[in-house]
């Protein structure tokens, strides 16, 4: 951020303050000589802008002579400086957008095996947030000017266009890139995206964002690898928090939602899951060895409260408890049931 003392801001405002300051004291001048308040004010106004008009009363007296060449000269300075300096602060925004645009395409065209975040809504800002706690390299891809702004303010590499068009993600080097997320507020919109996306690059992780059930199998077909449904999820996460709630509290620490980014990585999920007629009744050894080895116990919720951490081989999950699992990714809830 530019220093206050090398802001353009700062003369503009030197600027106002000045002219201000002569236009009152010029008028208390001229009202305490005898004029009417409101024919001083704009006698001062047309005098300091220039405008050239008449005197409203003859100008006979010492006083009055020696206060409207004051006027005039510290007036016409006063709009000279404060004109220089509104040019300044325009040309100053206008060059800071043209380098602060060329800055952050060159930041862009260095980026290799980095995150094109399509969308900065509520999840595309949590995302954001989420991949600079990682430490992955991203970029912000909007249309809106003002959200933009907000993820640059964070620290963001941002970048205006449309994601629709195929010349805007080749310019944030969608050919580089390793994924791309579709978090854009519109389904119609996350399928168009991903299939530019999946045209310009076949081997990008595409992961997008779909609200309707129906556009699921929509944006599998233009090409996403997953697709993620807010609704679903959360309407997930509110049930495991009422069913199990020391369980879902639980997943949700740092030290484990650490974990679970960690063993997503790996292709393994942490869930919360309730234990149906298929597990109910058996020993955690026997839920583990039927399973294969693809499904691991780590915690139990029991329906009055109490969890059962690291749980012994022997000890039974009741019907209705909270199984704590690391499984593989893509298990369906009938596979674990």
């Amino acid at each position: 951020m530019t220093p206050w003392r090398d802001s353009p801001w700062r003369n503009l405002v030197a600027g106002l303050l000045y002219i201000v300051a002569v236009i009152a004291l010029a008028t208390l001048a001229y009202t305490e000589l005898g004029w009417r308040l409101g024919d001083a004010f704009y006698f001062v106004i047309y005098t300091i802008f220039t405008v050239g008009y008449d005197e409203l009363h003859p100008i006979t007296t010492p006083a009055l002579r020696f206060v409207t060449i004051s006027t005039i000269m510290l007036g016409c300075t006063g709009v000279i400086y404060l004109t220089g300096a509104l040019v300044q602060f325009l040309t100053y925004a206008q060059l800071q957008q043209l380098f602060g645009n060329k800055r952050m395409k060159n930041k862009i065209a260095t980026l290799s095996g980095h995150v094109i975040v399509c969308g900065y809504g509520r999840i595309g800002h949590m995302l954001a947030d989420e991949l600079k706690t990682s430490g992955a390299a991203f970029v912000i891809l909007d249309r809106e000017e003002a959200k933009l702004a907000d993820a640059a303010a964070r620290g963001h590499l941002t970048w205006a266009g449309d994601a629709t068009d195929e010349t805007v993600l080749e310019e944030v080097g969608i050919k580089r890139a390793r994924a791309l997320a579709c978090v854009v507020p519109n389904d119609a919109v996350n399928v168009f995206i991903t299939l530019s996306a999946r045209n310009l690059n076949r081997e990008i992780e595409i992961i997008a964002r779909g609200e309707a059930a129906s556009t699921k199998s929509k944006l599998l077909r233009a090409g996403a690898n997953a697709v993620v449904e807010p609704t679903h999820i959360g309407a997930e996460r509110i049930a495991q928090l009422i069913l199990f709630p020391q369980s879902a509290k639980l997943t949700e620490s740092g030290h484990m939602r650490a974990l679970a980014a960690g063993l997503h990585g790996l292709g393994l999920e942490l869930e919360v899951t309730a234990a149906g007629a298929g597990i109910a009744g058996k020993s955690v050894a026997q839920i583990e060895d039927e399973a294969d080895g693809t499904i691991f116990v780590v915690a139990i919720n029991r329906k009055n409260g109490e969890t059962l951490t690291r749980p012994s081989p022997a000890v039974l999950v009741e019907a209705g408890d909270g199984v704590v699992t690391i499984t593989r990714a893509g298990r369906s809830k009938k596979q674990k049931s």
